[in-house]
């Protein structure tokens, strides 16, 4: 099937020859039939899917021209980056139409971004925070809203939205159109879809936790972070096919650490991005590494489905992900478009358990790859790795006081004194001989 037979306008289908794309994605092909119909519609579609476009061609398609310049289709997505590619695509669809995109998202000055909203948009992008911001403001003005979208539910959750969405939901127009994608349909997915959206129809693209048939997937067993970094390197000089690396850790502190390690040897090659980077920085890596200026970029989770990259040709995932569905979020971002990818794990022995997890969820093992015999193990460990080491509290016991010892003293004499009530005429009488009258006034 090509996109001349999903019943698309002329002006969407010259915007995708444009962009190069002829023929629908599964996930795309089954939910423009169902979105076009009016229904709600609940899809499931793994990263890399192109649920972007399943979403966005049914809602432009339906879009209609009003002098009016208020919001008729608002899309709302978990992080700043995502915002700016949705925008982005939104964009390059509508090279032919006359629709106004405006993106917004938190961490920058309100004021800008609400006078960009005030001056008109029929198609806006936000994140919870910045749209609750803006609905609660009195700002954003609904009344033409026809669609409103949700991408990456379950992500939205699991960063602590719930009250965000919440609020969004019970603001909006009650009638409208509800588009929701989340790549895991969780039972908080669930509680809010059955309380908010209107009997929606369910379509998945593949079963949940499967990941794409066009990325190879394979493990190393490594002991610790310094040898991680060793193998890493190791990779990267002998593979020039690594040439676009996205790199995953857990935390902040760990890509800072992983960031230090491989810049000295990688100079003006090596990109970092978490949540605690200033925006503009966060926006120059991710341009840097889609352009090829950085040939590896270190990320955390946050920005793990806010990272759409063409070509990224390898993931890493330097520590394994806390939850078994960020693994596929992880990986996602290769393999992308019809192209082959390729994942690497680096697992330590601490990890067996959630390595176990995640092939039982994927109903598929990782298989695991021999060590380089090149590789330098090294035995030092960084602060985090080191043993803990826990020691049983003893609560002191308190020695028994005879009562001879203890710490009652008795009051010295000049304390034993006690309030007694004077007679101030008798010791008048002892002092002068006769009492002491005050003389009335005259």
């Amino acid at each position: 099937m090509t996109f001349n037979e999903l019943n698309l306008s002329k002006p969407l289908l010259n915007a995708l020859a444009d962009l190069g794309y002829t023929a629908p994605t599964t996930i795309q092909e089954k939910v423009l039939p169902v979105a076009m119909s009016g229904r709600d519609v609940c899809g499931i579609a793994q990263t890399g899917t192109g649920k972007t476009i399943a979403y966005l061609l049914p809602c432009l398609r339906q879009y209609q021209f009003l002098p009016a310049k208020t919001p008729q289709i608002i899309i709302l997505v978990p992080t700043r980056e995502l915002v700016v590619q949705v925008v982005e695509t939104v964009r390059s669809l509508t090279t032919y139409m006359s629709v106004l995109t405006v993106g917004v998202y938190g961490g920058v000055n309100l004021k800008p971004q609400a006078a960009e909203v005030q001056a008109g948009a029929d198609v806006l992008v936000a994140t919870p925070g910045r749209l609750v911001d803006l609905l609660a403001s009195g700002v954003l003005k609904t009344k033409n809203l026809r669609r409103f979208i949700i991408d990456e539910f379950d992500e939205m959750l699991n960063l602590g939205f719930r009250a965000q969405l919440t609020a969004i939901l019970d603001l909006l127009p009650k009638k409208r159109q509800n588009l929701l994608f989340s790549a895991t349909l969780t039972p908080d997915v669930e509680a809010l879809m059955d309380l908010f959206f209107n009997d929606p129809v369910r379509v998945e693209a593949a079963p949940m936790g499967m990941p794409l048939e066009s990325i190879e997937q394979g493990a190393y067993a490594v002991p610790n972070f310094y040898t991680k970094v060793n193998l890493l390197g190791l990779l990267m000089r002998s593979h020039a096919d690594m040439n676009k690396v996205l790199v995953f850790v857990s935390t902040k502190e760990l890509a800072d650490q992983l960031f230090d390690e491989l810049d000295p040897a990688f100079p003006d090659q090596v990109g970092l991005i978490h949540g605690n980077k200033a925006q503009n920085a966060r926006f120059e890596a991710v341009e840097r590494f889609k352009d090829g200026r950085f040939r590896l970029l270190i990320a955390t989770d946050i920005v793990a489905r806010g990272i759409d990259v063409a070509g990224v040709s390898h993931v890493v995932n330097f520590d394994l992900p806390e939850e078994v569905e960020s693994y596929i979020h992880r990986i996602g971002r290769t393999g992308r478009a019809e192209q082959t990818g390729v994942a690497i794990s680096f697992v330590r022995p601490a990890d067996a358990e959630q390595q176990a997890a995640i092939e039982a969820f994927m109903s598929q093992p990782i298989p695991m790859l021999p060590l380089p015999e090149t590789l330098v193990i090294v035995d030092q460990l960084t602060d985090a790795e080191q043993p803990q080491i826990r020691m049983k509290t003893l609560e002191p016991k308190l020695a028994r006081v005879d009562q001879a010892q203890s710490a009652f003293q008795e009051k010295i004499e000049k304390n034993k004194k006690v309030n007694v009530r004077r007679d101030i005429a008798a010791e008048k009488w002892a002092k002068y001989g006769r009492p002491i009258k005050r003389s009335g006034k005259r």
